[in-house]
């Protein structure tokens, strides 16, 4: 019996062409006219199934459509799955799917930067190395993996990390899982430690806020907080720095929910005990905000909103973001 593959197309730059009155592109592609541009998929030996789940531009996506499609993904019986989508969310959506994929067939997301009507559009190169990847015993409880530009990512590390660049996704924390040479995937480590869980169907989503601290910033935005958000992750300075004038607002949120400490720098951990001045990072833990160690911001932002969405008491969540922040340096 040859594999099964199933191809899940939410819209995004990679289905876009465009629009019938002129002006910018739009999401229009179905999933079979996408994998209709894909050279070599004939030449596998592979039974490919393509879902047209969503349509429309990345940034659009939500924290319900990524649910349902894990959902989806869960009541299948593929061997892999492959998920096309718009670049702008893919390291948020990505990391969602991987908290949410309980299974052991391979998730793989992709898309593109340069739409089909461009010269030179890397959609069907991305695609054909998506389903290559997907089809892979060894990438079997790997969780969710992003694949671009013959790089296969970890979604908990990737990272977009160029506007316009076709090889705009990295992993600053840890490096590529590994390539797609010559069309087979060749990997450079093995099996990692997940946190993984399974959310109420019809659940409201936590509101998490993220605050980026900025030079100069007196905090005054931050009290407010209190009255809308469940939980609140903070993008600190470097080692996970805010200015002083922070401290009194995030010790009153701190004792009100979960208040996540994380590094607006894009790599490195969060310290816990090196500084010890009012707006440290041993200051605020010591506060009560949550470390998050390796993670960045918005995979941060994804993890706490996931966990307070589940229920997880206060404990819960300060273990989680250790395993979580350790493993992924």
């Amino acid at each position: 019996m040859s594999t099964q593959i199933t191809v899940f197309s939410l819209g995004g730059t990679i289905a876009m062409t465009p629009g019938a009155e002129g002006g910018g592109v739009v999401p229009t592609l179905s999933g079979g006219q996408l994998l209709a541009t894909v050279p070599g998929l004939a030449e596998l030996d592979l039974e490919i199934e393509v879902r047209d789940f969503r349509q429309v531009p990345g940034a659009s996506l939500s924290f319900d459509d990524i649910r349902a499609l894990a959902a989806v993904i869960h009541d299948s019986d593929a061997d892999g799955v492959v998920v096309t989508q718009g670049t702008d969310t893919i390291e948020e959506t990505a990391y969602l799917l991987d908290l949410l994929h309980t299974g052991r067939a391979p998730v793989v997301v992709t898309g593109a930067m340069r739409n089909a009507a461009l010269a030179g559009p890397d959609g069907p190169a991305n695609v054909l190395a998506a389903i290559q990847v997907a089809a892979d015993p060894a990438a079997r409880d790997l969780g969710c993996l992003v694949v671009f530009a013959d790089e296969i990512h970890a979604a908990s590390r990737v990272r977009k990390t160029h506007s316009t660049s076709v090889s705009t996704f990295a992993s600053p924390n840890g490096g590529v899982v590994g390539h797609v040479v010559e069309g087979r995937p060749r990997f450079l480590t093995g099996s990692r430690e997940r946190v993984t869980m399974r959310l109420p169907a019809q659940a409201r989503f936590a509101r998490v806020a993220l605050v980026t601290a900025a030079f100069g910033d007196d905090g005054e935005n931050l009290r407010p907080l209190a009255n809308g958000c469940d939980g609140l992750v903070v993008a600190a300075m470097g080692v996970g720095h805010v200015p002083a004038a922070y401290v009194d607002a995030l010790t009153f949120l701190a004792e009100r929910m979960p208040v996540v400490l994380t590094s607006r720098t894009g790599a490195g951990s969060v310290l816990t005990h090196t500084y010890g001045y009012a707006g440290s990072e041993s200051d605020l833990l010591n506060r009560g905000l949550i470390s998050a160690g390796f993670l960045h911001p918005y995979k941060a932002r994804i993890l706490l909103t996931a966990l307070l969405t589940a229920g997880a008491s206060r404990g819960e969540v300060e273990e989680t973001f250790t395993r979580s922040g350790a493993a992924h340096a």
